[in-house]
């Protein structure tokens, strides 16, 4: 059976999707097969894997409210062993909508059951923020992944959302564990990053990954041309670093 991966942090611009997109490559060249699921209105995670967001007719939307099979929205990548349920700007209507539904937290975990056993990973990549879109995602999820920006306000937020993974153990999934948090836009020139690293470590200790994603050119070039960055560069910093943390992971889910 697949494990379900929440890539989640209510804060933007800490490399959710970079992730998302990135580590779902890299178990794809490991020879894992992974769905990727783009639970983001932004939709990012899948024009970063080369989808026209435009065209997409079926996607989370259609999932999470029930009126397509999760199967029907399943579409192939050019990443290996990767495929994806894409997102649509539509998708931001979905919170509005599903708040009368009941069940409402329940309509990810229900719509993917068919179609878990067919891989190994599922990566959800969420949306900047703890509504009902991000709930669904993590009422669905068997663990969560939290990248942590290496600047400043690095650790803002992060009480909130370990307080509503508590919430959603307590009340909706009591099977939800934290994968890890995961250090990202590391500089070790700057003084600052390394002090965060320092400070996560000492309160979390062996909450973190080993992996740390340094701050990359070609991890911030690679979507613009609907690649990972496995595929944009593999020699690439960003690359070693994303199948370092695949690898880490596999080994923790041995």
């Amino acid at each position: 059976m697949g494990k379900i991966i929440a890539i989640a942090n209510q804060k933007g611009g800490v490399g959710k999707t970079t992730t998302s997109v990135n580590l779902a490559a890299s178990l794809g060249v490991l020879e894992k097969k992974i769905l990727l699921i783009d639970a983001d209105p932004q939709a990012n995670a899948s024009s970063g894997l080369g989808v026209d967001v435009e065209s997409v007719e079926v996607g989370t939307y259609q999932v999470l409210e029930h009126s397509s099979k999760a199967s029907d929205a399943v579409v192939g990548t050019t990443s290996p062993n990767v495929d994806i349920i894409p997102a649509h700007i539509d998708l931001v209507a979905i919170e509005i909508e599903l708040v009368d539904k009941e069940d409402r937290e329940y309509m990810l975990k229900n719509a993917l059951e068919p179609i878990i056993d067919q891989y190994d990973y599922i990566i959800i990549d969420c949306a900047p923020s703890l509504g009902l879109l991000t709930l669904n995602a993590l009422v669905a999820a068997n663990s969560v992944i939290i990248p942590i920006q290496c600047e400043y306000f690095a650790l803002e937020g992060l009480g909130k959302l370990l307080n509503t993974i508590k919430r959603v153990q307590k009340i909706h999934n009591p099977n939800l564990d934290i994968e890890g948090l995961l250090l990202t836009m590391f500089d070790r020139r700057l003084r600052l990053s390394n002090q965060v690293v320092d400070e996560v470590r000492k309160h979390f200790s062996t909450m973190v990954f080993e992996t740390i994603i340094r701050r990359n050119t070609r991890l911030g070039e690679a979507p613009s041309y609907g690649e990972s960055i496995i595929a944009y560069d593999a020699t690439s910093k960003g690359a070693v670093n994303y199948l370092n943390l695949a690898q880490e992971l596999l080994k923790k889910n041995i």
